[in-house]
């Protein structure tokens, strides 16, 4: 059974906080609790939330995360080397091709690296793909130097464009043409 991505707006830009959850089991994971945690929690309030993923730790990204891991438990799963740069604390290191279970949904990493050193995204496996900052709406995600924007192309050539092409992406702003599913 395919998950189900619940999409949640928060913040000033705004941000989008998703919720991918299994059916089968009633099992979700938070992806990017960026701010206004109960919003996030009310709409996972009738899931058992198992994970908290972060697709980058940009601040944007994990403003609610101290206050959304206090309330469900979930352990926080982000690529070490953004936790680095944040000083964040975490619970388990993504890296490139794990695979994140959710109930019977299986999630895979894709390191993605540009807009972060530690950007990912992940691959629902059912053509849709949460891409946090890698891809915004009409292009790359931003990035603060040229090394990095060299980076970030070599990511959407190496990666992205060898996505199939009916390959939804699921970014971290804005999308006014996205439904939950």
């Amino acid at each position: 059974m395919p998950a189900k991505l619940i999409k949640t707006e928060v913040g000033p830009w705004p941000m989008n906080t998703y919720l991918v959850v299994c059916e089968d089991t009633n099992c979700s994971a938070i992806v990017d609790p960026g701010s206004d945690a109960e919003a996030i929690l009310a709409s996972a309030q009738d899931t058992q939330v198992v994970k908290i993923l972060i697709t980058h730790t940009d601040s944007d990204h994990i403003g609610a995360l101290a206050q959304v891991k206090s309330a469900t438990n979930a352990p926080v799963y982000v690529h070490p080397l953004d936790a680095e740069v944040a000083r964040l604390d975490y619970d388990v290191p993504i890296q490139d091709g794990d695979e994140i279970q959710v109930g019977n949904v299986s999630l895979r990493a894709v390191h993605s690296p540009g807009h972060t050193p530690g950007q990912v995204c992940f691959d629902i496996s059912d053509c849709r793909i949460l891409v946090g900052d890698t891809v915004f709406v009409g292009g790359p995600g931003h990035t603060s130097s040229h090394k990095d924007f060299k980076t970030t192309m070599h990511t959407i050539q190496e990666i992205v464009f060898k996505w199939p092409d009916e390959t939804e992406f699921y970014p971290g702003h804005a999308w006014s043409q996205w439904g939950d599913r």
